[in-house]
């Protein structure tokens, strides 16, 4: 009996193939066997009908073994990255890949080979990045990072490549494109929304406001949504050709997209961790399908309101 434990149902492993394909360890793409005529065939190419999406390790971290351990690695900086991420893309039948931060010049060839990114959440973006002075409660930072993940942001958007941008990743976007942030939103909105939740990431604590006839109206379905919230920084001033495309009730910014591509969206909340929702799960399946075939997909036509501009200003 192989001591290799079997993979759970959810596990981003895991992906169908179509039915004339099977797909074997290391990616090769056969037929099934007990098909053809017993002539010598050619090795089938690789099957190409799963898109590869990037997503970024935002957090950098010193191992939480501090002292070398038996069998195992010695105690070093390590990339972080939640297995919820590649969970939802898997779930909504792509690929994930995990991506380090890397230099600059390596940037388009990475993209040569992808097909989608995923911006993932993560610690503060520094200020330096758009302009601004430190904030007394500006949290860790790590600005190598920010360098990498800035320029592989404004790197795929002028490719028109589908870009999904959650919690931290949004910021990202947003800066890239000329915009900034409020460092610490309690200074400017007060505490009547905790965006800065105790409940675990499965919980939606609050709620949020989508515009009328935008992507993430289509995309989701809903006029309305109750997200989690993992933040104290924000938009504040929104980047070249953004558009507000959902806020919460004390007008933080919480979704946007651009107007000027074929699927670029940011969200504030942590997605990821609610795809057993459909309306949060309707995200990934979008990016995935504008990956695949290089056009935005709806999962369903949406409602929505006008966005109001309390917090965001447009640049």
């Amino acid at each position: 009996m192989s001591s290799v434990p079997r993979p759970s149902d959810a596990d981003p492993r895991i992906v169908s193939s179509p039915p004339h394909l099977s797909v074997r360890p290391g990616g090769d793409a056969r037929r099934p066997a007990g098909r053809g005529n017993g002539r010598a065939r050619r090795r089938p190419a690789p099957a190409r009908d799963l898109p590869l999406i990037a997503v970024t390790t935002s957090e950098v971290r010193d191992s939480a073994l501090q002292v070398s351990t038996a069998e195992a690695d010695p105690p070093r900086r390590e990339m972080v990255l939640g297995m919820r991420y590649l969970e939802a893309i898997g779930g909504a039948g792509a690929l994930a890949m995990v991506v380090p931060p890397m230099p600059g010049p390596a940037i388009p060839a990475l993209l040569d080979r992808v097909d989608g990114i995923c911006l993932s959440g993560g610690p503060d973006l520094h200020p330096a990045a758009y302009g601004a002075d430190p904030h007394p409660a500006l949290g860790p930072t790590e600005p190598h990072v920010d360098a990498f993940e800035l320029a592989l942001a404004r790197a795929a958007d002028e490719r028109d490549m589908p870009i999904l941008a959650i919690c931290r990743g949004a910021q990202v976007l947003n800066v890239a494109r000329g915009g900034s942030l409020h460092q610490h939103l309690p200074d400017v909105v007060g505490t009547a929304v905790t965006h800065r939740q105790a409940d675990g990431a499965g919980r939606r604590t609050h709620g949020v406001t989508v515009a009328a006839e935008s992507r993430l109206a289509e995309i989701v379905g809903r006029p309305e949504l109750r997200v989690n919230s993992f933040h104290h920084q924000a938009v504040h001033r929104l980047g070249e050709r953004l558009s507000l495309s959902a806020w919460a009730d004390d007008g933080t910014v919480e979704g946007f997209e651009a107007v000027d591509r074929s699927f670029v969206v940011g969200v504030q909340w942590h997605a990821e961790c609610l795809v057993d929702h459909a309306d949060q799960a309707a995200l990934f399946t979008a990016l995935v399908a504008a990956c695949a075939v290089g056009e935005p997909a709806a999962s369903a036509s949406g409602g929505g309101q006008q966005a109001p501009r309390a917090v965001a200003d447009s640049a």
